[in-house]
């Protein structure tokens, strides 16, 4: 189009072009993880009980350098022997297998991920991973799908070549499994050893003065849903000679048919001897003294033979070939070769479930201990221990709020029982603030709705309690058969569900969808089985191998999730750990059988959680997990119409399979998805999903709740404790029109003049505290794309138009949030006046005040609400 044609166009239809364009930029315009930076997610822990730990090393040279690797919390740096760690992993799978520090360059850090501890729970990872720069950064370097590695080793003599014990897929044959070598660094990788697609490597030692010396234990493994199997005709132990190029199987004195898994080490003071702890018909420790051409048992003990799946770490001290530990249930010492042990000495007490030993070369009496409930430290040869409180790893299954004020987190762990702690402290939430109420693997745990100091707790396998704080009275209140000749399937995790309406009333499921109206006195069965009921599902019993393991963990065709609509205490949402999906309308007296919905969802896929709808009876949410079924795909549904039909949200771009779904308690397009590897958010009603990645790292994000009162979203993570995105308010704003627009104010609740803080504490650096929210009233907005030129600034005045602060503002695109403290300006005094200067300003009184945003030519001006302290004893006028 030329000049002259210009003017003739006319305003109507230049205003259609202009809502057309605008109307096309917002259809082409979806939430990213960068829009969300603006809202930060904050860690409070907790790290009273820690969580596991598979893997441990320090720097021969340099004690003080520690990296601790967490089965589902990342890696860990301490720079000063333990008392204080940083992590270092969180942008990458939070499931760690192996840490390794390069023994010839202690800048130089192997991460393999994925835990070889296979249990029920365990995650998954996704290759190897190296950081030349001392735990600064990491970048993966390969093996992407071997999803678990139990070893890692540097040659000792040449940087450059790395040798991997992959054990692989716990729920799936695959190929991807055995010994890997690189000879660059990492830049490539061959595979030197493998049996087959069902038989990965479970440990890998090397001679530490002739690296080409090499010893695999090789692992025939394979989980199922209800069933795992730990031993098989693949496995076996090998030796090289040549640095991997050739191996043969050692059998000399090993014990003969099929064996299990094979934990290994060497005597680094005279590494002829070897030592292996092998699963067999009789799981014993077996030793030679010439390199493995022979081997003799020298102890069937049970507590050698205790789960050998589960406990396979052996280390020999560096200066003395008869001194052995074994990391067991507990950590046991022999100091005649393996012959006897006895315990070792744990001072106050020591977490049970040993999975990592770390000894110094140069000095063995340094002890570094790495146990289901986190880190210990030992300076006198293991007989004394300090346990490191500075470690957030914890990992939550459920979590649970109530309404106090502050409100208060409940949540059960794994192997550490249930936990409550606040969400909020001063200063900081400190290990101290965190309450046990209950125990064993705890998962549902949560407050009455009538009274928050009586709490109901369940723990593995269906036990469930209720506990009365104030007495610290424990009752037993779990419902049992009706006729002694049936027993009641439940899920390792059991579902417990209180009523979102009723005060009292409790949801418990086994087979059977049980309910109690008087607090768990009493239960009444309200369905009929709800499960396949398939034998085929229910091999626990016969469930670990060569080893029987029989601990719950295995328990299937159960109940898995219960949700009561908040709108229709008779609508009632049911889902299976074997894939059935079930409604009842009427409170149990008829159920309709949804189970053949899911187009995509194969038949018999884990129902991870049925989300009810806060906002239209007829709605829910429903998620599927079928890893266990060797299935890795993210699957999420949602039907308007009370389960006759389904449809499956796009979750193209989500990475990991689905754990938990929730709508938003406003906004019904806004939703949260907890998935393997992170939490997604979605803004369209689950068209298009972003990751929320601020301070939030790539864990598994096992459950949610958003606050009713404070709009929070509380985040269950399982390996990293509980986060809090503080104010969910300008995020519901979030809609298609207002990413496509320039700038955009957003809403954000009022500013609390929360009372308190003016504590004083000097703990050191020795304990995680729990990161409490600023106390700041906040003012958002939105800005498409990052600012670089002219002013952005905030300005904000009182009731006579005074302004009384200018406020920093981030240039970030997406969400900006301003923090404003509530104060003005300290006053100003003579140097010679006062001892320490004035930090704080005085506080402003609540009320409404008017801010005003200044981008460049652009002024956009609103309302900032301040509210007092409910908790309060004064007035504002006082």
């Amino acid at each position: 189009m030329n000049k002259l044609a210009w003017p003739r166009i006319s305003r109507g239809l230049l205003f259609l072009a202009l809502v057309s364009g605008q109307a096309a930029l917002a259809a082409e315009v979806t939430l990213d993880s960068d829009h969300m930076g603006g809202l930060r997610a904050r860690a409070i822990g907790p790290a009273a009980m820690s969580g596991r730990i598979s893997s441990i090393d320090a720097s021969a040279s340099d004690p003080l350098k520690i990296f601790v690797g967490a089965g589902g919390g990342g890696v860990w740096r301490s720079l000063d022997g333990g008392v204080s760690f940083k992590s270092v992993f969180d942008d990458h799978a939070q499931s760690i297998g192996a840490v390794r520090i390069d023994p010839n360059d202690d800048q130089v850090i192997w991460v393999g991920t994925g835990e070889s501890w296979v249990r029920n729970s365990v995650g998954s990872g996704d290759g190897v991973y190296v950081s030349r720069n001392g735990g600064d950064e990491f970048k993966r370097v390969g093996l992407e799908q071997t999803e678990r590695i139990a070893e890692l080793l540097v040659s000792t003599q040449d940087s450059s070549q790395i040798f991997v014990c992959a054990t692989g897929a716990a729920w799936r044959s695959s190929a991807e499994r055995g010994v890997y070598r690189s000879r660059d660094g990492g830049s490539s990788w061959e595979k030197v050893l493998y049996v087959d697609e069902d038989t990965g490597c479970s440990d890998l030692a090397m001679d530490p003065t002739n690296p080409n010396v090499l010893y695999a234990g090789m692992w025939s493994f394979r989980r199922y849903p209800d069933f795992f199997t730990s031993g098989g005709p693949g496995s076996g132990l090998y030796r090289s000679f040549d640095g991997g190029d050739s191996w043969v199987e050692l059998s000399e004195g090993l014990p003969q048919g099929e064996k299990g898994r094979i934990a290994l080490a060497l005597a680094p003071s005279k590494p002829q001897v070897v030592y292996a702890l092998v699963e067999a018909e009789q799981t014993a420790l077996y030793r030679s003294d010439d390199m493995g051409k022979h081997f003799a048992e020298v102890n069937s003990s049970t507590n050698i033979q205790l789960r050998p799946f589960y406990f396979g770490e052996i280390k020999v001290d560096p200066t003395d070939p008869n001194r052995v530990f074994r990391a067991g249930f507990t950590t046991t010492i022999s100091e005649d070769g393996g012959k006897t042990f006895s315990a070792l000495g744990f001072g106050g007490g020591v977490h049970p479930d040993h999975h990592a030993l770390w000894i110094d070369p140069r000095n063995p009496k340094l002890v570094i201990l790495g146990t289901d409930g986190g880190v210990y430290i030992s300076f006198d040869g293991a007989n004394n221990w300090r346990f490191v409180g500075a470690l957030p790893v914890s990992q939550f299954y459920h979590v649970a709020v109530d309404q106090q004020r502050p409100y208060n987190v409940y949540g059960g762990l794994q192997d550490n029982g249930s936990w409550v702690g606040p969400s909020r402290g001063s200063p900081g939430i400190r290990n101290r603030d965190w309450n046990s109420v209950g125990f064993g693997d705890g998962f549902w745990s949560f407050p009455d709705h009538d009274d928050p100091q009586i709490v109901y707790s369940e723990y593995q396998g269906g036990q469930l309690m209720r506990i009365d704080r104030r007495l610290n009275e424990v009752k037993r209140i779990a419902p049992v058969a009706d006729d002694q000749a049936e027993k009641l399937r439940f899920n390792w995790n059991t579902p417990l569900v209180q009523s979102p309406t009723r005060a009292g009333v409790l949801y418990y499921g086994s087979q059977y969808l049980h309910r109690s109206l008087d607090r768990g006195e009493s239960w009444q069965r309200i369905s009929p089985d709800l499960t396949t009921d398939d034998p085929k599902r229910q091999r626990q019993a016969q469930s670990g191998g060569l080893s029987r393991d029989n601990s719950t963990a295995e328990n299937n065709a159960t109940i898995y999730t219960i949700a009561e609509s908040p709108l229709d205490h008779d609508l009632i949402w049911v889902g299976s750990d074997d894939g059935r999906v079930h409604v009842t309308r009427d409170g149990g007296a008829h159920w309709v059988d949804l189970s053949g919905k899911f187009d995509a969802v194969p038949r018999g896929t884990w129902v991870s959680r049925v989300e009810a709808s806060p906002h239209q009876a007829g709605t829910a949410l429903i998620s599927f997990d079928g890893h266990r079924s060797r299935d890795f795909q993210t699957y999420v549904y949602r039907s308007d119409d009370y389960g006759n039909s389904w449809q499956r949200l796009n979750t193209e771009s989500v990475e990991g399979y689905a754990w938990v779904v929730r709508q938003d308690l406003v906004n019904p397009d806004l939703l949260f998805l907890g998935t393997e590897f992170g939490l997604w958010v979605s803004i369209d009603g689950g068209n298009s999903w972003a990751r929320f990645k601020e301070n939030l790292p790539k864990v598994a994000v096992h459950d949610l709740v958003i606050h009713p009162r404070e709009h929070d979203l509380i985040v269950a993570t399982h390996g990293r404790g509980i986060y809090i995105v503080d104010d969910l308010t300008p995020l519901r704003a979030l809609n298609a029109e207002v990413l496509a627009s320039d700038l955009t104010l957003l809403p954000s609740r009022p500013g609390e003049m929360v009372s308190g803080g003016a504590l004083q504490e000097f703990g050191a650096d020795d304990e995680f505290v729990g990161e409490s929210p600023v106390e700041a009233a906040h003012v958002a907005f939105y800005q498409r794309r990052r600012h670089l030129f002219g002013d952005l600034k905030l300005r904000v005045f009182d009731a006579d138009d005074k302004q009384i602060a200018e406020l920093p503002v981030d240039k970030r695109r997406g969400i900006v949030r301003v923090e404003w403290p509530m104060r003005l300006k300290p006053p100003k005094f003579p140097p010679s006046t006062q001892l320490v200067p004035g930090f704080l300003g005085p506080r402003v009184a609540e009320g409404e005040y008017r801010f005003e945003l200044t981008k460049a030519k652009q002024k956009l001006s609103g309302t900032v609400q301040l509210k007092p302290d409910p908790r309060a004893s004064h007035s504002a006028e006082d």
